[in-house]
């Protein structure tokens, strides 16, 4: 995937002072289309040199296209998507020898050992000998892999096959990643170790582009966030400034099961009232405070609903998405599969 020289001059483009940071990926107008499916819809957005940027949505909006497209493995309709400045279709050669990319599925051979699978993508570099070996034994090192190391990967857990996959996209050391919902199915010990190695890899000067349909994990992790929706961007922002568009406190009622939750919705009636069946829960902006609590759990009361809890909270990620698209991620609504380029 490229040569040297593409990636010494890349990752020389981060290095200087008092210079602003420039955006290291760029997406302008992307259309995608799979038959009358438009997946992607005109999509614009760009992502600072030595940033996170996550690209937070639900099972088929589009998140996984995008990735494909910026790592060269599929083609757009229209709309343009440059690397460090360079176009993912007319200079597609030299966009690959700067990216590094971790799929939701970990690519990786099961029957050749952990060091045996990054010694081989480093050869598929076209590295050196010496230079496979030395970032073999550090990447090793950081994701605490060493043990493991001599071991076929198909005895590796969950956890390990997904450090290993990131390891083996960082063996050329690209300014540029892209990690598409790296955590899923992991256990919470390891999510928390590949969010230490994201920091990590960010606090280097590494750009890197995340998709997940974790909250927490955006949180977390990202500078900004762009929340994707059908194909189109809904909003885009920094955690706090996403939050702040949904208003402040919630009050969230959880009704007791041997009430009747369709009459309890009908009872609070208001602006921007979300409810969720399985957990029999109904949650609300509050704009009166106090007094409006007093008289919701009044209008419950007077109603015969037995409410099971009541409590206040900061608005939360969940929140934000919830008010921009109706759902949760988890309320998925179908996961588009990328057919192969061309």
């Amino acid at each position: 995937m490229g040569n040297r020289e593409n990636r010494d001059e890349a990752s020389n483009m981060l290095v200087g002072e008092n210079v602003p940071a420039k955006n290291a990926i760029e997406v302008k107008g992307l259309v995608k289309s799979y038959k009358q499916l438009k997946v992607l819809d005109g999509i614009d957005f760009a992502v600072k040199q030595g940033t996170v940027l996550a690209l937070l949505g639900p099972n088929g909006a589009g998140k996984t296209t995008t990735v494909h497209i910026l790592s060269t493995l599929l083609l757009p309709d229209s709309g343009k998507a440059l690397i460090n400045g360079l176009d993912v279709v007319k200079e597609d050669d030299k966009v690959r020898g700067m990216i590094g990319l971790t799929g939701q599925y970990a690519a990786l051979d099961e029957y050749l050992t952990g060091i045996e699978n990054l010694h081989m993508i480093g050869r598929l570099y076209r590295l050196r000998h010496q230079d496979v070996k030395q970032r073999t034994r550090e990447l090793l090192e950081l994701f605490d892999l060493v043990e493991a190391s001599n071991r076929a990967v198909k005895t590796y857990s969950g956890g390990m096959r997904r450090r290993l996959d990131l390891a083996v996209s960082l063996i050329a050391s690209p300014p540029v990643i892209f990690l598409d919902e790296p955590t899923t199915g992991l256990d919470p010990r390891s999510r928390l170790i590949m969010w230490k190695i994201i920091k990590q890899l960010v606090s280097s000067g590494t750009t890197i582009l995340l998709t997940t349909q974790d909250m927490d994990e955006a949180d977390h992790l990202a500078d900004r966030i762009v929340v994707i929706n059908g194909g189109k961007i809904i909003a885009e922002g920094t955690s706090d400034e996403l939050k702040q568009r949904i208003g402040s406190e919630r009050l969230e009622i959880t009704v007791a099961e041997a009430s009747d939750f369709d009459e309890a919705k009908k009872v609070v009636d208001e602006d921007g009232l979300h409810f969720d069946v399985k957990r029999r829960t109904l949650s609300v902006v509050t704009k009166g405070g106090v007094h409006q609590l007093k008289q919701v759990l009044s209008d419950l009361d007077d109603a015969g609903i037995e409410v099971e809890s009541v409590s206040y909270r900061s608005p939360t990620l969940d929140d934000v998405f919830l008010t921009l698209t109706g759902h949760t991620t988890e309320q998925s609504n179908g996961e588009t599969k990328d057919p192969p380029k061309g």
